[in-house]
């Protein structure tokens, strides 16, 4: 399994836990189906992204955009 991690610029504490690191995986099928489950667009993605982190969706909402960019950015090269 192929992983990255992603460091952030703007450190982020939810339920008492500070994030600075966080590392994803590469994406399966199933985590494609589980995310297609949730809301909308928006929803799906964040359910997405905090499976292959294996953090709660808390974490990503409480990220500032520039953060919640390079997670894009990492699933993207996985596709690729």
């Amino acid at each position: 399994m192929r992983t990255t991690q992603i460091e952030l610029k703007y450190p982020v504490t939810v339920d008492g836990h500070e994030y600075n690191i966080i590392t994803m995986r590469s994406p399966k099928v199933r985590d494609q189906l589980i995310a297609q489950k949730t809301g909308g667009k928006e929803e799906m993605e964040l359910t997405l992204f905090a499976n292959l982190c294996e953090i709660p969706v808390a974490v990503l909402e409480e990220l500032e955009i520039a953060d919640y960019n390079q997670f894009h950015t990492a699933y993207q090269d996985f596709l690729s």
